[in-house]
């Protein structure tokens, strides 16, 4: 893991030193206007280090605000790096003239135009958020048709406040569900926002029970404050634990973060073999252990299946199903691409999703 995460480092810094250079020969003007965009891009990168640290001595606007500057750094950077190099390749192929790219208020223009453009339409592509619905059936008794809502992903913090937390709530509410499932992260990075944004009381509006799973980010500040926060939320918090829900069992297995959590199939040995199984597990690794348990439903987010083109494309390179529905054997999958995200609130080639599932059977009473 820290090989991986220098390397990462290594190659952000190579792609903003490139960019740099890049800005610095494409602004016209003198040599002080240049120096002020190369700075203010710098600038710009530092700021995203202030995400991983110092954001809860702020005032809570301002780090919000922080927040959202620094981690929209991720994305522009990397549309920024391909736009850079792709116009570099049609400099050398003689399809693009050098003086667009030397001191170019054309080619300036052109930058900033492509730039904005792409991440408006990111950003209003985030907002639309979109219903997923999954039918199910099963050849297992049910009580009653159910219906069931999931999310993954929430990340409530600085950039996804109360408003965001009321307006997830009134859409789960509407479908007037049976129970809602949580399938990790549904805290960002610190619990400092949430307390302070009365995050834990808007959920407790959630008219029907809800069962959840951890997620990572529920580990990157405490663990036990993160608990805490589920606990005055009203949410019923499955940690290697299961729960018998209107004649369906809910197993909510641990992260992947704790080493120690227990496996899938030694928390199958916990339910009904009769009963309808369903399983939150965050991270989608190793989905056969899912089949090979005969769990009936498996729900998953983590990936958010990349946010962005072409992460999407190293997400479905690294998962063997990094989003959408897939079914193995006699389980089906489910992995979300999250209702919130992380960072800037940008969805380009991906979507900001909650799921609506209608479980059936034949031998319903």
């Amino acid at each position: 893991m820290k090989t991986v995460f220098l390397s990462v480092l290594l190659i952000s810094l190579i792609g903003v030193c490139y960019c740099a250079w890049r800005i610095w020969h494409i602004v016209p003007g003198g040599t002080p206007v240049r120096w002020t965009a190369v700075a203010l891009f710098v600038l710009w990168f530092a700021s995203l280090f202030l995400v991983f640290g110092g954001l809860d001595r702020l005032p809570m606007n301002l780090a919000s605000c922080l927040y959202e500057i620094g981690t929209s750094f991720v994305f522009v950077f990397l549309y920024l790096t391909m736009l850079f190099l792709l116009m570099d390749l049609a400099r050398l192929l003689g399809v693009l003239p050098s003086s667009f790219l030397f001191h170019s208020l054309p080619g300036t223009l052109a930058v900033v135009a492509l730039l904005t453009a792409v991440f408006a339409y990111g950003n209003w592509n985030y907002y639309r958020k979109q219903r997923v619905e999954l039918n199910l059936t099963t050849e297992k008794k049910l009580n009653r048709p159910l219906k069931i809502v999931m999310s993954s992903d929430l990340h409530f913090g600085y950039h996804n406040r109360r408003r965001a937390a009321e307006q997830w709530v009134e859409r789960v509410n509407a479908e007037n569900p049976d129970f809602v499932l949580l399938a990790g992260d549904l805290i960002d990075n610190s619990i400092r926002p949430l307390r302070e944004e009365g995050i834990a009381q808007v959920l407790r509006r959630l008219k029907a029970p809800v069962f959840a799973c951890l997620g990572n980010h529920e580990y990157i500040n405490s663990v036990e404050e993160a608990i805490g926060f589920y606990n005055e939320a009203g949410v019923t918090l499955l940690r290697d634990s299961v729960v018998q829900i209107d004649g369906v069992t809910v197993i909510g297995r641990d992260d992947r973060t704790n080493k120690y959590r227990l496996t899938t199939d030694q928390l199958r040995t916990r339910s009904d073999d009769s009963s309808y199984v369903i399983l939150l597990d965050h991270q989608p690794y190793h989905l056969e252990e899912s089949e090979y348990a005969n769990i009936d439903l498996q729900l998953s987010g983590h990936t958010h299946y990349g946010q962005v083109w072409p992460i999407s494309w190293i997400t479905a390179a690294i998962y063997e199903n990094a989003w959408g529905a897939l079914r193995k054997g006699a389980t089906d999958i489910y992995v979300s691409s999250g209702y919130g995200i992380w960072g800037g609130k940008f969805r380009i080639g991906t979507q900001s999703e909650y799921v609506v599932i209608h479980l059936s059977s034949p031998k319903t009473e």
